[in-house]
C-alpha cells in the first residue's frame, strides 16, 4: 500500500511540474482542421447558365450554401462586406448577423433569350430556413441584375469559409459556400 502512494505522489509531482503535460497547441492546427482563410474569394469568368435554386445545409464543422445553375458554373465573387447592396439599384440589403458575406454568381436568375426568371424566390428577405444554424444568421436576396446574381449572406461573426463548384446533378452545376462554426 506504501509503495502505491509513493507511486501515486512521484506521478502527481511529475504533473505539477509540467513533465507529463500535454505540449502546446500547435499554431497551425484549426478548428475541425480548416486552414480557411476569410479574404475575398474569386473567378471572374461569366457563365453561361443560370441560377435555378438557393439552399442551406448544417454540417459538423460548418454551414453551407448552395446556388444551383441550370448549367455549368464559371465565375463568382464572395467576400466580406460592410454591407449587402441590391444589384442595379444598390439599395442596402437588410441582414440579421455580425458580418455579412456577399455572394455573386456571374450568372443571371433568368433566361437570357427570353427574359423569363429561372429563380425567383418566394420570400427574397428569407431565401432559406437558417434557424437553429450555429454560423448562419440570414440569407436574403439582392438580385440578379446584367448576368450578375447576388445573395447576401448574415453570419454571427467573420469567419473562415471556402468557395468551390461542383458539377451536377445532370448538366446543371453548383457554388457552394461553406462558413466555418469557428476559427
Amino acid at each position: 500500500m506504501k509503495k502505491i502512494h509513493t507511486w501515486l505522489a512521484v506521478i502527481l509531482m511529475a504533473v505539477g511540474l509540467g513533465f507529463l503535460a500535454p505540449g502546446p497547441a500547435s499554431a497551425t492546427t484549426s478548428y475541425c482542421g480548416l486552414v480557411w482563410g476569410s479574404l475575398e474569394k474569386s473567378n471572374p469568368t461569366m457563365s453561361a447558365a443560370s441560377v435555378t435554386n438557393v439552399r442551406t445545409g448544417q454540417h459538423y464543422c460548418f454551414d453551407r450554401m448552395v446556388v444551383d445553375l441550370n448549367g455549368p458554373v464559371a465565375g463568382y465573387n464572395v467576400r466580406y462586406v460592410d454591407y449587402v447592396a441590391q444589384d442595379g439599384s444598390g439599395h442596402l440589403v437588410p441582414l440579421r448577423g455580425q458580418a455579412f458575406l456577399s455572394v455573386t454568381v456571374t450568372a443571371p436568375s433568368y433566361d437570357v433569350e427570353t427574359g423569363a426568371a429561372t429563380y425567383s424566390p418566394a420570400n427574397q428577405a428569407e431565401l432559406t430556413n437558417v434557424a437553429g444554424y450555429q454560423t448562419f444568421r440570414q440569407v436574403a436576396w439582392a438580385g440578379s441584375f446584367e448576368g450578375y446574381t447576388t445573395v447576401g449572406l448574415g453570419v454571427r461573426a467573420r469567419l473562415p469559409f471556402r468557395v468551390f463548384t461542383l458539377d451536377g446533378p445532370g448538366s446543371g452545376s453548383r457554388l457552394v459556400v461553406d462558413v466555418a462554426h469557428f476559427w
